[in-house]
């Protein structure tokens, strides 16, 4: 059952109401918060609902959950939720995020699926500080049939990038995807790292990285949306890939990161075949939170 697959009958059932009152409101606010939606986001879409059901005299659970419906689509339509490539040159996309969110995963799936639309692309793997990173990101390079550029463990990350821009120019490569440690000893290591690999990608590319893409797991819930605020501040994202939407997650962080940091969903990762990434899709996403058990099963 998705996000809010019969949430407002049950509450209505719930508290037995027959009419919508502030109890109602009441509720949902707090649902909303229990499905990992941020505490602000699921006030200011609490209050928006109820000021449309004192202007328009909604009065039933059924007009209720349609107008939320499209509060919930016009949020996450906000932003530009398209993956930017250059035109005849070369795209570098920078991917960060903490160990064990499915960043090395998502690589590989969007370098399956841009090998598909007939793009030429390199890895590089930069997480050099974890054997197992490299030789994942190797084994999901194989099966998407495309280069990687690697260093031994503990190599200067700055290194790989720069011998791997160097291999995207002299292979005419249309997109790069660089991969990046998620951990180092402090936070703010991990960004002056980030920080100097940004610099590299820079001066040996201008107008690059074209992508900053935040990697988040969607089970670890308002964890991610501190994430999402401490990677923003410092390393620049453009964008967010929501990863394991297939398992327990609730989906609601969506809706934080959509209104509270104000940064587009490119991606979302629903299982862990190669070809289970999909672009964003508002309507259609929004269509899944509001999925029933019956819809589910169809």
């Amino acid at each position: 059952m998705g996000l809010f697959g019969g949430l407002f009958k049950k509450i209505g059932q719930a508290i037995g109401l027959t009419k919508i009152s502030d109890e109602f409101f009441d509720e949902l606010e707090e649902q909303l918060i229990m499905a990992d939606v941020s505490a602000a986001t699921a006030m200011e879409l609490t209050d928006e609902l109820r000021q449309e059901v004192k202007k328009n005299g909604l009065d039933t659970v059924e007009a209720c959950e349609g107008r939320f419906r499209e509060q919930i689509t016009a949020l996450l339509e906000k932003g530009d939720h398209e993956l930017r490539l250059e035109t005849g040159g070369l795209t570098v996309i920078l991917f960060l995020g903490v160990n064990g969110v499915g960043k090395t995963t998502t690589i590989g799936k969007l370098a399956h699926r841009l090998k598909g639309q007939g793009l030429r692309v390199i890895v590089a793997a930069a997480d050099t500080f974890r054997a197992a990173a490299i030789d994942q990101l190797a084994v999901w390079c194989d099966r998407a049939g495309v280069d990687l550029i690697r260093h031994q463990e503990g190599a200067d990350p700055g290194s790989v990038v720069y011998d791997a821009i160097a291999a995207s120019h002299s292979r005419k490569a249309d997109v790069l995807l660089v991969d990046t440690a998620g951990r180092l000893q402090t936070k703010s290591n991990l960004m002056e790292e980030l920080k100097k690999i940004r610099r590299i990608i820079e001066r040996e590319h201008p107008g690059q990285p074209g992508e900053v893409l935040l990697v988040l797991d969607a089970a670890t819930g308002q964890n991610a949306l501190s994430q999402a605020k401490l990677f923003k501040e410092a390393a620049g994202v453009t964008g967010v890939v929501i990863t394991k939407l297939d398992g327990t997650a609730k989906g609601g962080v969506i809706l934080g990161i959509q209104h509270d940091d104000e940064l587009p969903v490119k991606f979302t990762g629903w299982g862990e075949k190669i070809g289970d990434l999909e672009p964003f899709d508002a309507p259609g996403f929004c269509g899944r939170l509001f999925e029933t058990e019956d819809e589910g099963r169809d």
